[in-house]
């Protein structure tokens, strides 16, 4: 090798030339940091084109037939009991009841298809369990005992709950045709807080009142005017 004088350091050595080419084994020329690094890029690419070919780095990235495998496989393990929904149903029906209608959301909403749903509350309904007529006569009697509500308010409510329209006229074709007694007997009950205000005010708003309880206009109207009547002559 030949040294330049006036650094003298061993950084500095002139490249090497070789002289006959045929005879050197790597023809390339020296990375400027010696061939140590130049060799350890070499072993670095050579042990990732190892791991690239190496059957289990294939199986870490996996096709796509593979992932929809496994995939398929946790669905499968996901799939929904329906053992398991029908005790749901049982206690849902112990708590509160439910319409036919109300019975198929609630088991659709917990997994099961929309077939094995109906052949669930296909079954129910044999047992006795779901009765949308049974259904329909406890809101009639819930809502005349318990709310003093009108005929439209119950119908309303019927249909909310997805009770069929033939099986709710039946239910209301039980209901006893006193709207004028039930709704007078509402407004006098409301009458007395509203006495104070001015009249068309106190009207309008026991008015109101009576029609957001199912009675008709007329009814309501009339109701209000008799009660309101009531309550100043009793003051």
């Amino acid at each position: 090798m030949v040294r330049f004088v006036e650094s003298g350091g061993e950084g500095d050595l002139a490249p090497v030339i070789p002289l006959f080419t045929g005879s050197t084994p790597d023809a390339s020329p020296a990375h400027p940091s010696g061939g140590r690094a130049a060799r350890g890029r070499s072993a670095e690419a050579q042990a990732r084109s190892d791991r690239a070919g190496h059957p289990s780095s294939r199986r870490r990235g996996g096709s796509t037939a593979h992932v929809q495998k496994e995939a398929g496989t946790d669905t499968e393990e996901l799939a929904v009991d329906p053992a398991t929904v029908e005790r749901a149903l049982l206690r849902r029906l112990g708590a509160r009841g439910l319409s036919v209608r109300e019975a198929e959301a609630f088991v659709v909403a917990r997994g099961l298809s929309r077939e094995a749903a109906a052949e669930l509350v296909a079954t129910f309904c044999e047992r006795g369990y779901l009765d949308d007529g049974r259904l329909a006569e406890q809101v009639v009697w819930s809502g005349v005992a318990r709310k003093s509500e009108g005929r439209r308010a119950i119908a309303r409510r019927l249909a909310q709950r997805g009770v069929e329209r033939d099986v709710a006229d039946a239910a209301l074709a039980e209901l006893p045709d006193d709207d004028d007694e039930r709704a007078l007997e509402f407004a006098r009950g409301k009458a007395r807080s509203l006495a104070r205000l001015d009249h068309d005010v106190a009207l309008r708003r026991l008015a109101g009142q009576l029609a957001r309880r199912g009675f008709g206009g007329s009814s309501a109207l009339a109701a209000a005017r008799t009660a309101l009547q009531e309550a100043h002559e009793g003051d």
